[in-house]
């Protein structure tokens, strides 16, 4: 993964159906000015209000991340502000028409590719940061971890009773694997039987086959995966964006069961309250 201090070359522009509100929004990711950060701008919104992408912001995060500045917020944040954080973009004006990013294929290969297409500044010399002590935070079974190491390096464990998922877990670390290639392209997934119970809590309302990987107890109703354990590189996809809220990842060893972007939160939220070592 990327060292910080860079910003786009030039804009780009994707639109797309959001997974839980169902409408189709336009999104601009543009170069930022000197000294921005990465940040969201509700465009259809009187005054046009600003929502940074950090921590702080965090409003809800069920089966989604979602930011908020007052009344203005912008839903499903995760996946585009991964891509930006895997290519070391640290600056950049985020530009919605609409209360949630498009989940376009359900994966970050969309908009790493336009990323990609749109080249960027060359990185300033970054503080990088390291964890000294171990870390986390767990709800029952599931946990988040975040432990001392001298790479960066991300584990993530699933455990479904449907046999289509199962137990899997994928361990990924950019030093040997380019996230274009190994995290990027999973897409988000879900279980059939849940589709009526989470569409009548208002949820899901944008996600189809088309966005999405879904299976019943015996089979995946939509194949060929891109991975054998797609899911589990997806969960990983989710906890770099949900991690990128702190600025910068910080240099350890994220281990990750059963989790949620809740749990994501948190230990991002403890992060930011733990003063982490800098090294330049």
């Amino acid at each position: 993964m990327a060292r910080g201090g860079s910003t786009l070359l030039e804009g780009f522009d994707r639109s797309g159906v959001g997974l839980h509100s169902g409408q189709t929004t336009r999104v601009r990711v543009l170069p930022a000015e000197a000294g921005e950060r990465r940040y969201f701008v509700r465009t259809d919104l009187s005054g046009t209000p600003y929502i940074p992408a950090e921590v702080e912001a965090v409003r809800q995060t069920q089966l989604s991340t979602e930011l908020a500045t007052g009344d203005a917020s912008v839903r499903t944040v995760e996946h585009l502000l991964a891509a930006l954080a895997a290519r070391g973009i640290d600056r950049a004006r985020i530009e919605i028409d609409g209360p949630e990013l498009p989940l376009l294929d359900g994966s970050a290969k969309h908009w790493i590719d336009a990323i990609d297409r749109a080249g960027q500044t060359e990185s300033q010399t970054a503080t990088v940061a390291y964890l000294d002590d171990p870390l986390w935070v767990r709800d029952g079974d599931a946990f988040v971890a975040a432990l001392p190491s001298p790479e960066l390096r991300l584990s993530y464990g699933i455990d479904f009773e449907a046999r289509p998922i199962g137990n899997q877990w994928h361990s990924w670390t950019p030093l040997q694997e380019d996230f274009s290639q190994a995290i990027a392209p999973a897409r988000t997934f879900g279980l059939a039987e849940d589709v009526d119970r989470l569409r009548s809590a208002g949820l899901i309302r944008g996600g189809s086959l088309e966005n999405a990987l879904v299976c019943d107890l015996q089979h995946w109703l939509n194949p060929p995966l891109r991975f054998a354990n797609e899911p589990a590189r997806h969960k990983i996809l989710d906890l770099v964006g949900d991690l990128s809220l702190l600025g910068t990842i910080p240099v350890a060893h994220f281990i990750a069961y059963k989790a949620s972007h809740r749990l994501h939160v948190r230990l991002t939220q403890r992060l930011r309250e733990r003063g982490l070592s800098q090294h330049g």
